[in-house]
């Protein structure tokens, strides 16, 4: 899957208990065209050994798939995230809109 969105938290360097592999996680906040006061949260774990050049409020497509985290909170209550278990996070620089004048 794909998902296209802003970077809500500061990419941060984690390591597997299971494999001892590192990776990288992250938050991701999609959301449609113009304002969108509910938009679609996704966690990102990137797993690639290196920290990726993503910084909060980045636009970004992340690529990779998609599973449903479900876990108990601190108060003991069953709770979830969207989880993307990616293998692509790359930047995408948004298009510039030009000059009036600068259009023929």
């Amino acid at each position: 899957m794909q998902i296209f969105g802003n970077v809500a938290t500061e990419p941060e360097m984690k390591t597997s208990k299971t494999t001892g592999r590192k990776f990288s996680e992250f938050r991701v906040a999609e959301s449609m065209r113009g304002v969108d006061t509910q938009p679609t949260w996704y966690t990102v774990r990137l797993m690639k050994e290196e920290k990726p050049h993503l910084n909060k409020g980045d636009f970004v497509k992340v690529t990779g798939k998609l599973k449903a985290d479900f876990y108990l909170s601190r108060d003991g209550k069953p709770t979830g995230t969207l989880l993307v278990i990616a293998f692509e996070a790359a930047k995408i620089s948004k298009p510039v809109a030009q000059p009036a004048e600068a259009v023929e």
